[in-house]
């Protein structure tokens, strides 16, 4: 069961790079939102890099609903094409929840919470190197490439002051950092989502006991390796002693979030909460007038329609949950569609809204044919005077 939910996660990286590949069709990710703070990050040398060409991408603290938080090693990983960069993911406070916020491959490092995962990654941006014809430039000062003959290396101190190692961005304790309007830009670039090795890497992770927070206590014996997936053996990282952190017991800690993204390009998102029953309304990106609301206490069916021209129309139900949830994307040749994550939960499915079809009547047969009547009056013979 501890495998099933933790795959979460790794089910969401996996949409993400289907998603890449067909960019006209709807994006559904299924991701845990916690009310319980995530653990600060663990405190580790990066291993040496396995060969040219790979760059880093930073562990990080997932959520499972048997064992509470475990870690994701860092490791080396090769991107997907040339000339993309890695945008770690993120927890960051929402409305009483710490939500985790997937990371991506683009041209440009977006926003990441603020959070200092160190190598490169110091809250804003990324110092750890940068594309050059195809060919990738590796900061000396904050990457292990002291085993590797690469030509393509220079030298930049960065200068990193951070302390406390927060994993988070808002909320109490959380980093303070706020997007920039470049960052906020960023975000509607195309993406492409996790490599099949960062897959299989989180995939083996959610299978390891020992990378749980309550055995490991934030100090994991595998805290970064060299190669994604490979958790023993030469370059294998273990993290520095410190301060034991205490984990919470995992039940009734999280909900369901399932996001449903339009077809690339669109910016339509539309989050739907799970076991919290208060009503949230999403709006798209600025000066698109998308807003969608999204089910909770009220009965009443809702229908938010998108710009004119656009052809969107979201229609969200109440507590009836044997209503469905029928969306239409008109502007680009695509539905959104997901599944529930529970036989008794809501539905989603694409279909056009047909408004209610009318009781069906009898036309009353038509009377039979008008007989002539017979006159009062006997019909005069030839010859004969009729009065």
């Amino acid at each position: 069961m501890r495998v099933f939910r933790a795959l979460t996660l790794v089910f969401s990286l996996s949409i993400c790079s289907l998603w890449a590949l067909t960019p006209v069709f709807a994006q559904l990710i299924v991701a845990i939102s916690v009310d319980v703070a995530p653990p600060p990050l663990p405190v580790y040398v990066q291993p040496s890099i396995p060969a040219p060409g790979y760059l880093w991408v930073p562990g990080y603290w997932v959520w499972d609903d048997d064992v509470g938080y475990y870690w994701v090693p860092g490791t080396w990983v090769l991107p997907p094409e040339p000339e993309l960069l890695w945008t770690p993911g993120y927890w960051g406070w929402d409305d009483g929840y710490y939500v985790f916020h997937q990371g991506y491959w683009g041209p440009h490092i977006g926003f990441y919470g603020g959070v200092v995962y160190g190598f490169g990654y110091d809250g804003v941006g990324y110092e750890g190197g940068y594309w050059r014809n195809d060919a990738f430039f590796y900061n000396r000062t904050v990457n292990n490439i002291s085993n590797v003959s690469i030509t393509n290396v220079y030298s930049k101190t960065v200068i990193i002051n951070n302390k406390t190692n927060v994993s988070f961005s808002g909320g109490a304790g959380g980093t303070t950092v706020k997007p920039t309007p470049e960052q906020l830009a960023i975000a509607q670039e195309h993406h492409v989502g996790a490599t099949a090795d960062q897959t299989r890497h989180a995939h083996e992770a959610a299978k390891d006991p020992a990378l749980s927070l309550a055995n490991n206590h934030g100090h994991p014996t595998v805290a970064a390796t060299m190669r994604a997936a490979q958790f023993k053996g030469p370059g294998v990282i273990a993290a520095q002693p410190g301060q034991p952190i205490a984990a919470v017991s995992p039940k009734g800690h999280s909900k369901e979030i399932r996001e449903q993204r339009g077809p690339a390009g669109t910016g339509i998102t539309t989050t739907t909460p799970g076991t919290n029953p208060s009503m949230r309304e999403r709006k798209g990106p600025a000066g698109t007038g998308i807003t969608t609301t999204t089910p909770g206490t009220n009965p009443n069916m809702r229908e938010r329609k998108g710009p004119a021209g656009t052809g969107i129309t979201t229609t969200t139900p109440g507590t009836n949950t044997g209503q469905e949830i029928r969306a239409h994307i008109g502007n680009a040749g695509g539905t959104n569609t997901g599944p529930g994550s529970k036989p008794q939960s809501q539905k989603i499915q694409s279909s056009v809204t047909r408004p209610p079809m009318q009781p069906m009547t009898r036309a009353a047969p038509p009377p039979p044919p008008r007989q002539p009547q017979p006159s009062g009056k006997p019909k005069c013979q030839p010859g004969q005077k009729c009065g």
